[in-house]
């Protein structure tokens, strides 16, 4: 199969066309380099011509949310229109895990457009949600770090290795469009706390952690809202097997 990857030159994405030539597919980066702009629409049409599927793994860095919404919104529509012109059969996108329940955390809110815009749109589509990488805990932090303090969120989680949200990914796209969500997430679950903690240790940093729900995840984030649901795919890596290969920023 031929397939396409929308953002195949992100970490995710690099690891997805791996993943997809493995298995003895043909995968496609698109990008501005190679003449296609997923934001502008510009070149799309012509790239995806001959291509059997696309994934969707584009991602901003802006904090804001009008941003981030217009990003994933413009992209995932003209991805959406280049598509049904080049007679793409499946689109795959990337998504989070219960996105549907946070509302403070801006990003969220693009890829609940995103999640929109998919399925009522022309081509026939997979969503994947994926739980949080291994480096969310201590990226979480991150965002609060001051004079070697950090607050966080003591929430449950049940992280995903990047390796394999991109071997799923290529699961799902290689198969027929299931045009429902698949929860896609790691072995065992983990406290948030206690993964920050571990990290910054295999990691040499010295940071003290303050658990708190008054920061960017409150408590209609506490039990199992960040859980995946039954008959979830779940992947190989375990959070112990990433601290051992020393932490590695997931970018």
């Amino acid at each position: 199969m031929r397939i396409a990857i929308a953002g195949g030159t992100g970490r995710i994405g690099r690891l997805t066309i791996d993943a997809l030539a493995k298995a003895g597919h043909q995968a496609v980066p698109l990008s501005r380099r190679a003449g296609a702009d997923a934001y502008t629409g510009a070149g799309l049409a012509d790239a995806l011509d001959g291509c059997d599927a696309v994934i969707d793994v584009l991602n901003t860095g802006s904090p804001d949310e009008a941003q981030i919404v217009d990003f994933f919104g413009t992209t995932t529509r003209n991805l959406l229109a280049a598509e049904e012109q080049a007679g793409v059969r499946h689109h795959v996108l990337l998504s989070i895990v219960n996105v549907e329940h946070n509302r403070r955390v801006p990003h969220y809110a693009g890829k609940r457009e995103q999640e929109r815009l998919v399925t009522g749109g022309p081509v026939p589509w997979s969503i994947v949600r994926a739980t949080q990488f291994h480096d969310f805990a201590a990226m979480v932090a991150s965002w609060t770090l001051r004079d070697g303090t950090a607050t966080i969120a003591p929430l449950l989680v049940q992280p995903i290795a990047q390796e394999d949200v991109a071997a799923a990914l290529a699961e799902v796209a290689t198969a027929p469009p299931r045009r429902n969500l698949l929860d896609i997430a790691g072995a065992e679950t983990q406290d948030l706390v206690d993964m920050a903690r571990r990290t910054f240790a295999v990691r040499g940093q010295e940071v003290r952690l303050v658990p708190t729900w008054r920061g960017a995840f409150g408590t209609d984030m506490a039990g199992e809202a960040l859980l995946p649901g039954e008959n979830a795919w779940l992947g190989a890596v375990t959070f112990d097997a990433w601290l051992a290969a020393g932490a590695p920023d997931g970018r």
